[in-house]
């Protein structure tokens, strides 16, 4: 495949925020992918970006690369960009050379990398926004950063279906308060009243539909731990670590909760070990960061049931893939994860069904997060 041109510019994700897009012109077409920006960020992931977007653009805009063959040539790619490219423009650069040779296989990016598996994720949808992810309600808001369904149904195009239904009811309860920038609903509730009324939808969607939908949090734990105390806001409490683990066990009992994401600071193994004893799916993401030698760590201690997969945490497709290579071999499930910034770009949907993750997780509401859904969508209607 050659590559003729490499064109690079800045765009605006859903928080009005500039990201880079990166558009490779070859002898099969031009093929664009733009890089999503997260805002509750780990501190061990790669950074967005070496020094600042623009010398990166100008960078990648002056780059010239020789044939592309197949997806390990991304090795020869990531040693030329060694130092000069942080995850975002990475992710992107990848992606889009990717989507070429995909092209010039005559397949989809999905079908050019997908190996033997054969599932596709199911969709976890963000319906309540709280933490770093919500304004609030005159500046009040939960402390758990995101309040999620997640469906049960037979096939991804009905789950998603049963989660926007899901998703409608929250907001008829809360009154329409406005929307994050990832889509979820705006409350001054705190987080308990917030799992009563996800609760009061579970139980809605059997009654209505005979649909069973699952109740899940991320509590982005590090976001809120400081000085060795998790420090609540809105229900005016600071807890300490082993108060944190007992809070996180009676939440997951009082509401019945299937998913907890990040329920402590991102340096606590033990403390998620602890919570994983149970029957709650505890969930890796600033703990382990799209990082094999942190998923590695985790593994040995038996810290997490599931980890959150985010390519531009790390950049380099080569390593997401390893990643998840490794949670698969381990029996930990994988979910393909958005960033609070978004774009149209649907990348992420192609790479949960080609690698076989169990989740895919993006919002319920708003373009750049139903660009992911309806594209597994019409991957799933293609199988058929």
């Amino acid at each position: 495949m050659k590559i003729y041109n490499i064109q690079v510019r800045a765009i605006e994700n859903s928080r009005r925020e500039k990201t880079i897009q990166v558009i490779i012109k070859t002898n099969y077409g031009m093929f664009s992918t733009s890089a999503p920006s997260g805002k509750s960020k780990g501190k061990y992931e790669v950074p967005a970006y070496t020094k600042n977007l623009g010398l990166e653009i100008e960078f990648l805009n002056n780059l010239k690369l020789s044939e592309i063959l197949c997806f390990r040539d991304l090795l020869k790619v990531e040693k030329i960009c060694k130092g000069k490219l942080g995850a975002n423009s990475l992710f992107a650069l990848e992606s889009s050379l990717l989507k070429a040779l995909a092209s010039k296989n005559k397949k989809e990016l999905w079908q050019y990398l997908r190996g033997k598996h054969k599932k596709l994720p199911r969709p976890i949808g963000n319906a309540v926004g709280g933490g770093l992810h919500s304004r609030g309600v005159n500046g009040i808001k939960p402390d758990i950063q995101e309040f999620l369904f997640i469906s049960n149904a037979k096939t991804f195009e009905q789950c998603v279906k049963i989660n926007k239904k899901a998703y409608k009811f929250v907001g008829k309860y809360l009154g329409g308060n406005g929307r994050n920038d990832e889509g979820a609903w705006e409350t001054k509730l705190n987080n308990k009243n917030v799992l009563e009324i996800m609760n009061k939808v579970k139980e809605k969607i059997w009654d209505k539909y005979k649909e069973k939908v699952m109740v899940g949090i991320d509590v982005a734990g590090s976001s809120f731990y400081k000085n060795r105390k998790y420090v609540y806001k809105n229900s005016i409490q600071k807890l300490n670590r082993v108060g944190q683990i007992e809070h996180i066990k009676a939440l997951i009992n009082q509401y019945n909760l299937y998913y907890i994401e990040d329920p402590l600071n991102e340096d606590d193994f033990s403390g998620f070990k602890e919570l994983s004893k149970g029957k709650c799916f505890i969930v890796g993401d600033d703990l382990t960061v799209t990082n094999l030698q942190r998923l590695k760590r985790a593994v040995k201690m038996k810290a997490i049931k599931l980890i959150i997969i985010k390519p531009n945490q790390i950049g380099s497709l080569i390593k997401t893939k390893e990643v998840i290579d490794f949670a698969h071999k381990h029996k930990i499930k994988t979910i393909m994860s958005h960033r609070s910034g978004e774009t149209e770009d649907n990348t992420i949907a192609d790479l949960s069904v080609a690698w076989g993750c169990d989740f895919i997780k993006t919002g319920i509401y708003g373009k750049e997060r139903e660009a992911k859904l309806n594209r597994v969508i019409e991957i799933e209607k293609s199988l058929k």
